[in-house]
């Protein structure tokens, strides 16, 4: 029922194709190897494997994985985070509208923002709290520019709005941004969030 509405949903939008479905993680994995789509939304909870495990696996199986979007019940969620943590671009709360669900599958394609930034930071933030931060080699590699980027994305800016923030054009952003998560070895912006909080980058208040 719901995988039904997601997809009278998404289907109704010019720009959008559903192109398959997965009862199952492990169906979830062949679905997305076969079809390639752009954007993946993921249950966390599923049969077999779940969408954590899923998520590793298309991520690391595919030369040019899509973005995946983690749909789960609550935001507070440890699996949440746990997805987000092995690349995950986001999350969505399973009560969102249609509206916010079009929005952020199309958010989440042009990948230069956060889905949630105040969500993420929060999840970030308190599992930081956890556990005691451990500086890693790639803080010392950060020119000061990309830090500074990398601290204005932790804020949940847009390339845009960094750039207006630092006074630079957007392709100079860009290239900051590509920088951050090559010398991270984050995935895309939101995973460069969660390595800025857990190293202590960025501090949990």
């Amino acid at each position: 029922m719901v995988r039904t509405a997601l997809r009278v949903i998404l289907d109704a939008e010019a720009d959008l194709e559903v192109v398959g479905e997965a009862s199952t993680g492990a169906e979830a994995v062949s679905v997305v190897r076969e079809t390639r789509p752009d954007v993946v939304l993921m249950d966390v909870r599923m049969p077999e494997i779940d969408g954590i495990r899923a998520t590793e696996q298309i991520l690391a199986g595919m030369a040019e994985p899509p973005r995946i979007v983690v749909v789960t019940t609550f935001e507070n969620d440890a699996y949440v985070y746990d997805a987000l943590r092995v690349g995950a671009a986001g999350f969505l709360l399973k009560r969102a509208g249609a509206e916010e669900l079009v929005d952020a599958v199309r958010l989440v394609a042009r990948s230069d923002s956060l889905l949630y930034p105040a969500a993420v930071r929060g999840l970030a933030a308190e599992h930081a709290r956890r556990r005691p931060p451990a500086a890693p080699p790639w803080v010392a590699r950060l020119t000061e520019r990309e830090a500074e980027v990398l601290r204005l994305v932790a804020t949940g800016l847009t390339n845009a709005e960094i750039a207006g923030r630092m006074g630079v054009g957007p392709a100079t952003v860009k290239t900051h941004v590509a920088a951050v998560l090559a010398k991270t070895g984050a995935r895309d912006r939101t995973q460069a969030v969660i390595l800025a909080y857990e190293s202590g980058f960025v501090g949990a208040r």
